[in-house]
């Protein structure tokens, strides 16, 4: 006979993760979640998916309201931490942009309770009425939580480019013009408004505010062929595309560790309007364990 817990796992670490925009977190959660499953008595739980993603969404919430004042106080922009994926199973756009760099920061605006709500219902399917007994709350209060959810998330949406053979495409003239040192493809790849987020943490040099304008944004790139890199020099390093949160990314490794990762974002002309770098060392351990994580 096959264990609940374990049929739904996945699903789990997916509610968990969208909720807290860190894998590591979102593995403790899924952990929490099983030692009170353990403890519980099951001839009493008639539901256990139901059962399960309740325990784990109020895990995520209390996780997420105690890390709140640490990323208020952040050094730099506070990016999630990435995790390679497997698409394969999940041909939904809906899905897939979930999970993707460039809605999770967007998560990061909402309050605790209407992240929760909003992953469950919009990405999960959950009916208000399991909401509301998921997160021990009223369905009024859980309607209105997505409503606000919804419209915030809404009026921020950055457009999601469902095409992933266009996003791979792309990726890989990216890909060849950074490691090339290629100022001309970029400048060709870049809308002219890009805007590149780079994540250090104060842990490693980057840039502590958004980097603007294809000029800039090119310059950048094309530097990290020119000169060392968190001290190791480029001729030293890996480079590789590897699928990120649902979409093409690029690995930067080197002295046995990743150094970094590279997500982008593309309009509808398929030019590049988001890039986003995240460097810190302690939001890198999901990428270098080298654990693909389904899109459920």
């Amino acid at each position: 006979m096959s264990d609940p817990f374990e049929d739904h796992r996945n699903l789990l670490f997916s509610v968990a993760y969208r909720i807290l925009g860190t894998a590591t977190d979102a593995e403790d959660a899924v952990q929490d979640a099983w030692l009170k499953w353990s403890a519980a008595d099951r001839s009493r739980v008639s539901e256990p998916k139901a059962y399960l993603a309740r325990i784990v969404s109020n895990i995520a919430m209390d996780r997420l309201r105690s890390t709140q004042r640490q990323r208020e106080t952040y050094i730099g922009p506070w990016l999630p931490e990435p995790i390679l994926t497997s698409s394969d199973l999940a041909d939904d756009a809906t899905t897939t942009e979930s999970v993707s760099m460039a809605m999770l920061v967007v998560l990061e605006s909402l309050s605790p309770l209407e992240r929760a709500v909003f992953v469950l219902k919009e990405v999960f399917d959950f009916s208000y009425g399991e909401i509301a007994d998921a997160i021990d709350s009223s369905e009024a209060a859980v309607r209105q939580a997505a409503h606000r959810a919804r419209g915030h998330v809404q009026s921020r949406r950055p457009r999601f480019d469902s095409d992933r053979s266009r996003q791979k495409a792309v990726m890989e003239r990216f890909f060849a013009a950074t490691t090339g040192g290629d100022i001309n493809t970029l400048m060709e790849l870049l809308s002219p408004d890009v805007t590149l987020w780079t994540d250090g943490g104060g842990k490693v040099r980057q840039a502590l505010r958004p980097v603007t304008g294809s000029s800039k944004v090119a310059t950048w790139f094309a530097g990290i062929a020119q000169r060392p890199y968190q001290g190791i020099d480029f001729v030293d390093m890996r480079a590789q595309i590897v699928e990120i949160n649902g979409g093409a990314g690029m690995v930067f490794s080197g002295a046995g560790r990743v150094i970094s990762t590279v997500t982008i974002d593309l309009d509808s002309d398929g030019r590049i309007v988001g890039i986003h770098n995240v460097a810190n060392p302690d939001k890198l351990h999901a990428i270098g364990g080298g654990t693909t994580h389904p899109i459920d």
